[in-house]
This record gives structure tokens, C-alpha cells and sequence, in this order.
């Protein structure tokens, strides 16, 4: 005898999964990455609780869109740091263990800034990356002093934000 669930939830994903695998597959190639995806996108709208189920397909697009451009930054970052590590002379490559610790790091970073409104990026790594000082990014982006400092703070609480995810 079948068991069968009054949560929507269930259903939806009893109605839905084998769709949206398939439109992830065809998005990424590759089917064992497409089952991951569909998985995190149920996951993700399991913590939605509250999530309007009335456009189903509309909705695990949206959050499966996210999902795969997430997938696509994570794979550019982790490329480039691959990248960077092959330059390196043997005796300096990190252990296995140190290069995922430093791969998520990168990805949290990527995400954090990735999330910044465009100014506020720029200014943030004119300060944080090329090391300009605040009345330099201000005289060579042509804006106030004070909106430098706002930009900044507004990077730096991102910051903040993401280390506590």
C-alpha cells in the first residue's frame, strides 16, 4: 500500500522533480550535477516554508536559475585558484584540505561581492585589493569623501554579514 502525503511539498516535488531535473540537465550537461541542483532547489524551497506554490514551474525556475549561477560562479573561481596553484612550485601547494578551506573562503568572498551594488564593489576593491586610501578612490572616481566612506561601510557590514552565514 502507497503512503500518501497531504503536504505540498511532496506533492509538488512528486509532480515536478523529473521536470526540473531535466531542464537543469539541459542547462548544465551533465546529469549528476543537474540531480544535485534539483535537490538544493527542493531543499531551498523546503526552507521557504511559506513559499506561494501557485505557479509551481515558475517558482523552482527561479530558484534553480539562482542555483545554476551560483554553480557557474563557484566553477570560475574555483578554476581561477586552480590556475594559481599550478604556477606554484610543488613544495608550496597547499594540502588538499587547505585548498578546499581556501576555495570556500574564495566562493563566500566571490558571493559577498557579487551581491554589492556595482559603486559599492568598485569602491570596496579600490581599498581592499588595490590598497587605494579613501580620498584617492574619492579625487579618482570624482565623488565626495563622505560617499567613499558610506560605500565602504556598506561593504564592510556585507562582510560582516557573510561571515556569519
Amino acid at each position: 500500500m502507497a503512503i500518501v502525503s497531504s503536504d505540498p511539498l511532496a506533492h509538488l516535488y512528486r509532480a515536478h522533480h523529473g521536470w526540473l531535473h531535466g531542464w537543469l540537465r539541459r542547462q548544465l550537461g551533465c546529469s549528476h550535477q543537474a540531480a544535485d541542483l534539483a535537490q538544493d532547489t527542493f531543499l531551498r524551497l523546503l526552507g521557504r516554508r511559506s513559499a506561494d506554490l501557485g505557479e509551481p514551474r515558475a517558482l523552482l525556475t527561479h530558484i534553480a536559475k539562482g542555483l545554476v549561477v551560483d554553480h557557474w560562479r563557484r566553477q570560475a573561481v574555483e578554476q581561477a585558484y586552480l590556475e594559481v596553484l599550478a604556477r606554484l612550485p610543488e613544495a608550496q601547494a597547499p594540502s588538499p584540505e587547505t585548498r578546499l578551506l581556501v576555495l570556500e573562503a574564495l566562493c563566500r568572498v566571490d558571493a559577498m561581492l557579487a551581491g554589492l551594488p556595482p559603486k559599492t564593489r568598485e569602491i570596496f576593491l579600490l581599498s581592499q585589493l588595490d590598497g587605494l586610501t579613501y580620498g584617492a578612490i574619492a579625487e579618482r572616481l570624482g565623488t565626495s569623501l563622505i560617499t567613499v566612506k558610506r560605500h565602504m561601510r556598506n561593504g564592510f557590514i556585507a562582510c560582516m554579514a557573510a561571515l556569519e552565514d
